[in-house]
């Protein structure tokens, strides 16, 4: 049997179900606040109160018929309602509750990925903590560089999670906003009372202005977020699949009990999870450049956005809310190997102190370019022979006439580097 994944709160909220509830919300309260300005009678608004409802199915029938998906859920609606209907969308047009219910499920799907970047945060945060001086090779172009920490590799991804979760505020911020502006904007046929009414009660700030749709450059903010969001877990599940190489093997993701690997090869403990939410956030991207497609439409409106919004606004959010589940699960269970950490650290024998070492002897006044030419000619002979670096430097009559053998013992000293992890977590916040 094929797995089936379904995230209950993320796919409720991009249902057909909750899309029509939200839209009888907003024509509900829009009938209220005509009731308000004495354009519907108190009775009737009553009565639309108690009787509106719809049926899915009997407004799928109806669609295949006018093939105008507004007007089916108007007619079922009516059907229930009965002779009050005729005050339901007064003024309004399809766009009004199209874009408004939009806005409250953008708004509510986001309050989810909000949530669970939250709680990833402060996984990463105890992971930073837990490891803030937990030496290990630093990389650079995937070639061994100087020691950090795997708390400092942490404080990276939890200052970057705070970046993300004030994006996604921000963008909340600007697709929580809603439109009752009837047919081209203006308001000719609807009273701006009634979009304030409405854009209240369900939650959302007033468009100071729009056309006959909420202008796609809000979205299309939303869901480049969205891709920035996914981009930063996938540079964290990219770490960690290769940290857990078989030649690296520092981290590795959780492997449950009765996990298989490999259908050919018993002993593989592949990191199956951190790819696929590397592989994904590449949807996620792809769907952004279609948001900014979207961002130009003729005149007060077209429908070129419609068809390409039904796709990749539900699945963008559902992809991502699905990433960072999967993505918190492996940082849960995260295995962090220390000694492999200190093993790999001594894998080049000293080199990693040759910057160090440069450093010392320019201090000492000898030129940067003679310091470069000898510390690398030593750091060479060391690389090639497989022999201790510190051994080569202390038979080194050029080194040894700037530096003492104590000089050499502080040089060749893991505690330069992190001598400033505690300025660096204060300032990130981790403390």
């Amino acid at each position: 049997m094929i797995e089936r994944y379904t995230l209950p709160a993320m796919g409720a909220i991009w249902s057909e179900q909750t899309k029509l509830d939200n839209w009888l919300k907003i024509e509900i309260a829009a009938c209220e606040a005509w009731a308000q300005l004495g354009k519907i009678p108190a009775d009737a608004v009553k009565e639309i109160q108690e009787r509106a409802r719809f049926d899915v199915l009997r407004i799928q029938e109806i669609e295949a018929e006018v093939h105008h998906d507004v007007i089916a859920f108007l007619t079922n609606v009516g059907e229930n309602v009965g002779d009050a209907s005729k005050y339901i969308h007064l003024g309004m047009t399809s766009s009004d509750i199209l874009d408004t219910g939009l806005a409250m499920q953008m708004r509510d799907a986001t309050d989810l990925i909000l949530a669970k970047l939250e709680k990833l945060r402060a996984i990463v945060s105890t992971i930073a903590i837990k490891h803030k001086y937990t030496l290990t090779i630093g990389r650079t172009h995937g070639v061994h560089g100087e020691p950090t920490t795997f708390g400092l590799k942490m404080a990276i991804w939890f200052t970057e999670l705070n970046r993300d979760i004030e994006r996604l505020r921000q963008a909340r911020e600007v697709i929580a906003c809603g439109a009752i502006s009837g047919a081209v904007g203006n308001f000719a046929h609807l009273h701006p009372q009634v979009e304030e009414y409405v854009c209240e009660k369900m939650g959302l700030n007033c468009c100071p202005v729009s056309t006959q749709v909420i202008q796609r450059d809000r979205h299309a903010q939303l869901m480049t977020t969205l891709a920035v969001v996914a981009s930063s877990v996938e540079k964290m599940a990219t770490e960690i699949r290769n940290l857990q190489r078989t030649e690296i093997l520092e981290v590795e993701e959780p492997f449950q009990k009765g996990q298989k690997g490999s259908s050919a090869m018993p002993h593989k403990r592949n990191p199956m999870m951190s790819e696929r939410v590397a592989g994904l956030s590449r949807v996620v991207r792809g769907n952004a450049l279609a948001a900014l497609e979207n961002v130009a439409l003729w005149h007060e409106r077209d429908l070129t956005h419609s068809s390409v919004e039904r796709v990749i606004i539900p699945d963008s959010c559902i992809l991502l809310d699905y990433m960072l589940q999967k993505f918190i699960a492996i940082m849960e269970g995260l295995v962090v190997y220390e000694d492999n950490m200190a093993r790999n650290l001594e894998k080049t024998l000293g080199l990693v102190f040759s910057g160090q070492l440069l450093l010392a002897l320019v201090s000492k006044g000898m030129l940067r370019e003679d310091a470069y030419r000898i510390v690398q000619t030593r750091a060479m002979q060391s690389w090639a022979q497989q022999v201790s670096f510190k051994e080569l430097v202390l038979d080194d009559p050029a080194i040894m006439a700037s530096l003492n053998p104590d000089e050499i013992e502080k040089i060749f000293d893991y505690g330069i580097y992190t001598s400033n992890v505690d300025y660096i977590f204060k300032r990130c916040g981790l403390e």
